[in-house]
């Protein structure tokens, strides 16, 4: 072989090599294609491939209907019941001798609290005393005057003036008797207790406050000494919000939670519905009865009060059903296997982990429940 014939014989193999290099890189492999997730549809539908794992993530359920109560929720705190509270203040000015309970004691109706010594209490029996005699007098004098003028011995004038001064004598005595009776004092008095007066309690319950002390002098007589309240039920006033008043109603159950029993929630009966919103707040006063013979409560204590309203039924969805596209809200509705349209819906309350869907499905219909976002990617 000469030598053009073997420079011929090389450029062909070159040209070749080079043909083939060239046709390799114009044609890709099949491994490096990626394969096709989802496509959109004219219509705005979404297509899923048959093969994509996608597929297998995606998770479809029927639309339900479900039978649910709203629920509302209002903070407020723990109240003793104004008509079981009495603040003790004494009717007379004096000096507190003797405390016969102390902070926490339990008493009953008619039970001692504490014992003054005043000397406006000596007063009024000296008062009640004289209007007694002069009443008797009056009497005796009454009786001698209409002798005498029966026998037509004493004029008319005499016997009625005898029978006027009788009459203020016993107004006199009712109204010395009456101020006694105000102090919660006897009518009659011995001469050694005339001066002592003893306020009972006027109901029966705990002893939550204390404010005079043994052997003070106690000239307020707006000031309480003591109070007394019966905390075996208590009240538990909520701010309820304008718009939820819809869903309170007296004889309710409401459930409630305090923040010193976390965890933990106790059961009340609402007693009122206040009559008058708060210009300020726009709530309403509530007032939930709480039964507390344990103790549990204690006036003062925060708690938040929850209301179920009437049951009614409704469509719900899970919440990751629920996609936020812009200002619009969404779900995905199968259309047909693999296919799914995104619809506009209207969302109400959350319950749990649920949404309420109030317009835009229907029960029955099928949506993505878990991985709906995907299909927008």
């Amino acid at each position: 072989m000469n030598t053009t014939t073997r420079n011929a014989l090389g450029a062909s193999c070159a040209l070749a090599l080079a043909c083939s290099a060239l046709a390799g890189c114009a044609k890709p492999t099949a491994a490096a294609t990626p394969p096709v997730q989802s496509m959109h549809l004219d219509d705005g539908s979404i297509a899923v491939d048959k093969m994509s794992p996608l597929r297998q993530r995606l998770q479809i359920a029927a639309v339900q209907e479900q039978e649910i109560a709203t629920q509302t929720e209002a903070p407020g705190s723990i109240e003793a019941m104004p008509e079981k509270l009495v603040k003790i203040t004494p009717p007379l000015a004096g000096r507190i001798t003797r405390l016969q309970r102390a902070l926490g004691d339990s008493v009953k109706a008619g039970d001692p609290l504490f014992t003054l010594d005043s000397a406006e209490l000596s007063a009024a029996y000296a008062d009640d005393s004289k209007a007694k005699s002069a009443l008797l007098q009056a009497r005796q004098e009454l009786e001698r005057q209409k002798t005498l003028f029966e026998a037509e011995i004493a004029a008319r004038k005499e016997y009625e003036a005898a029978q006027a001064a009788y009459d203020q004598a016993g107004s006199d005595a009712h109204a010395s008797a009456d101020k006694l009776a105000q102090y919660g004092a006897g009518a009659r008095g011995t001469r050694g207790t005339r001066r002592d007066y003893v306020l009972r309690s006027p109901i029966a319950g705990t002893v939550i406050a204390m404010d005079g002390a043994q052997g003070g002098y106690w000239n307020d007589i707006n000031a309480p000494v003591m109070t007394v309240a019966d905390l075996s039920t208590v009240w538990l006033s909520a701010n309820v919000a304008e718009r939820d008043l819809a869903q309170v109603a007296v004889g309710q159950t409401a459930r409630i939670t305090v923040d010193a029993w976390p965890g933990k929630a106790f059961e009340g009966k609402v007693a009122y519905v206040g009559a008058v919103l708060d210009p300020e707040t726009r709530t309403v006063k509530v007032r939930v009865a709480i039964d507390n013979r344990a103790g549990t409560f204690k006036p003062g204590m925060f708690a938040h009060a929850g209301f179920a309203g009437a049951s009614r039924r409704a469509l719900l969805v899970p919440a990751a059903a629920v996609l936020q596209s812009g200002p619009s809200t969404r779900v995905m509705v199968e259309r047909s296997p693999l296919v799914f349209t995104p619809r506009t819906v209207e969302v109400g309350a959350s319950h749990r982990e649920q949404v309420e869907i109030l317009a835009g499905l229907k029960a029955g219909e099928r949506i993505v429940v878990k991985e709906g976002v995907l299909l927008n990617d």
